[in-house]
């Protein structure tokens, strides 16, 4: 997934003139110079991020434990490196260190190309695999047909994600809006604001937030075997069964009803989060990802956050990963850089500005936001709750579920419809996978 988190905009013309900087470089390339004076680190979090924070002291740190040795930062966005990542790690244009999307669609699928270093044996030299626990070493580690679970390590999460709902406080007060415990008191909250003549809900059907919503709602329907079915490949699926009927006609039921704005189909991400930042809507349903910016600009109202209603599966698993192209030219540099992001300093960081740290001090996280943060993911993996993101489950899938999910909120596909073009290219992709 994907997934999210503040996508920095990128267009093509821009990165390819990245690349052609980068080209012309000193050091001869966008990896790291052979004689291990550079690391050039590429990733996609925004500075107000908690992971943008705390990855700004990891450098800070690495340069002043490595004398002599500069990182070459280059933030990228999301779907830039989404899309264009198989390309540029088969080139010499690889970084030496990236931030990836995790999951068998994207790091599965370029470790089963051989285009990402394994990690095995720095896992197990660092003491990062005695870090993470089983639910979040799940994406860390693929089997030579890029399937999650199992195998080799390539790829280190330092943080945590999953999904929930933010609410703006002022106004649940203003309309006289409980905060609800179960999936009935969270539909009266929307009729209520839909009655008041308010969209409950900010969405974004561009991107990610849309598909991950109509997952939601699948999985409040789903239990554990389900969900392996779907993302492991370790059962037979069918698109036309309840939890994912549900999920898709309880999906079109909320736009019918004004729960969702009807131009939210070309909606993307950002502008999704902007419009709940800014006070015009009083619930999003997304990730983690937004915490730490939520809690750095919100300046005008109150805001919390609570666990999806009447679900005890939710969207979430081990952070995006550090992963090391192949093509890297300062492995050890890259590894030494990610065991810093891995240690107390750092995660106390992350857990201190709206990141799920893999390692803090829970004595040191004092922020009460933060705090609470940290619990509801403890409970959802304690109750094996983490339940991955729709489009892991074959290459291709996030474009695939963005286009379903955009035709049910047009109008121009029925959620039949809509989940039987989903089945079709997942059955494909299944149909190659070895027996």
């Amino acid at each position: 997934m994907l997934t999210p988190k503040k996508r920095v905009a990128a267009i093509a013309t821009a990165f390819l003139s990245a690349l052609a900087l980068s080209a012309c470089g000193d050091d001869g390339g966008g990896g790291g110079s052979e004689d291990g004076d550079t690391l050039t680190l590429w990733h996609y979090e925004g500075p107000d991020s908690a992971m943008g924070k705390a990855w700004d002291a990891a450098i800070k740190e690495f340069e002043d434990t490595h004398p002599g040795v500069t990182v070459e930062f280059e933030e990228k966005g999301f779907e830039q490196i989404q899309k264009t990542a198989p390309m540029v790690l088969n080139s010499d244009d690889a970084p030496d260190l990236m931030e990836y999307n995790k999951g068998n669609a994207t790091a599965g699928l370029l470790a089963k190309q051989g285009l990402l270093t394994d990690l095995s044996a720095e896992a197990a030299e660092r003491g990062w695999e005695d870090m993470l626990s089983p639910s979040v070493q799940t994406t860390s580690r693929y089997d030579e047909n890029g399937i999650m679970g199992s195998g080799a390590w390539y790829g280190i999460p330092n943080y945590a994600e999953y999904v929930m709902v933010y609410y703006n406080v002022d106004l649940f007060e203003e309309h006289g809006v409980e905060v609800p415990t179960t999936y009935d008191e969270f539909v009266a909250a929307m009729d209520t604001f839909a009655g008041e003549g308010m969209t409950p809900l900010a969405m974004a059907g561009a991107e990610y937030p849309a598909q991950q919503v109509v997952y939601q709602l699948a999985l409040s329907q789903a239990d554990r075997s389900w969900v392996d079915a779907y993302q492991l490949y370790q059962g037979d699926v069918d698109f036309q069964d309840d939890a994912w009927t549900y999920g898709a006609e309880t999906f079109a039921d909320w736009m019918d009803k004004g729960y969702v704005d009807k131009d939210a189909t070309g909606v993307k991400a950002e502008d999704m989060g902007v419009s709940f930042i800014s006070g015009k809507y009083p619930i999003m349903i997304s990730g983690s990802w937004w915490y730490g910016r939520l809690q750095s600009e919100i300046k005008d109202f109150e805001w919390g956050s609570f666990l999806f209603p009447g679900s005890t599966m939710t969207l979430g698993s081990g952070g995006n990963l550090w992963v090391v192209p192949e093509n890297s030219d300062s492995k050890d540099l890259a590894y030494d850089f990610i065991d810093i992001t891995m240690s107390e300093e750092i995660q106390n960081i992350l857990g201190n500005n709206g990141g799920v740290p893999v390692a803090a001090d829970p004595a040191a996280v004092t922020d009460e936001k933060s705090r609470e943060l940290i619990a509801n993911f403890q409970t959802l993996s304690d109750n094996d709750g983490l339940a991955f993101y729709p489009d892991w489950a074959w290459p291709g899938g996030y474009d695939g579920w963005v286009s379903a999910t955009q035709k049910v909120m047009s109008g121009d596909a029925s959620p039949d419809e809509s989940l039987d073009e989903i089945a079709t290219q997942y059955q494909d992709y299944v149909g190659t996978l070895p027996q």
